[in-house]
């Protein structure tokens, strides 16, 4: 039995499943559930929409509201704040524009969690993510494009991908189950503010 959408208007994934197409391009493994192994998420993100004092959603897979990303400007910093749905910080990403290299810190109450940095030059870009309290990750791909992959220790965590969607300036966030979403979502956001600027 099909279930019907609600009725919230035109949104890419309901629309593709109307007309039986897939939503995404491949069934990714860390998404499907076997057992007791956690359930990844997906989020559809907005490019080309991070510049100084815009904000945008953040769509679930279901086409719901679930992060904003709150565009600020402070003093010397570009300043984005990732809220949750009610509307509470759940990270806070900062450039630091005096430093040498180009560099985006993560804060959470008022603590560096994370720092992104770029790593390499060119079409095929790396970004080193250095985590305070955990093990460090790195992003690699075609970041300008949205085509690439965050991994920790060589297992992915999240896959950065435009195919998924046949919306324009959209592209999707694939994040493997058990992960801090709202890190990897700001980290996301973070490696598009310093991309955004080349």
């Amino acid at each position: 039995m099909r279930v019907k959408p609600p009725d919230r208007g035109f949104h890419p994934v309901w629309a593709m499943r109307r007309q039986g197409k897939r939503a995404y391009g491949r069934a990714m493994g860390f998404l499907r559930h076997r057992g007791d192994e956690q359930v990844g998420e997906r989020f559809l993100m907005r490019e080309k929409l991070l510049a100084i004092g815009d904000d945008f959603w953040i769509e679930n897979e279901q086409g719901e509201r679930a992060y904003k990303v709150n565009g600020k400007a402070i003093r010397f910093r570009d300043t984005f704040v990732l809220e949750d749905a009610s509307g509470d910080e759940v990270a806070r990403i900062q450039e630091r524009k005096l430093s040498i290299r180009d560099k985006i810190a993560i804060e959470r109450g008022g603590d560096t969690t994370a720092t992104v940095r770029k790593a390499l030059v060119g079409i095929r870009d790396r970004f080193a993510i250095d985590v305070e309290h955990g093990e460090d990750m790195k992003a690699h791909g075609n970041v300008v494009d949205h085509e690439y992959e965050i991994e920790r220790d060589g297992d992915t965590v999240a896959t950065i991908s435009k195919k998924w969607f046949r919306v324009r300036e959209s592209y999707g966030v694939d994040i493997a189950g058990g992960e801090d979403v709202a890190l990897i979502l700001a980290i996301t956001v973070a490696i598009d503010a310093l991309t955004s600027r080349d």
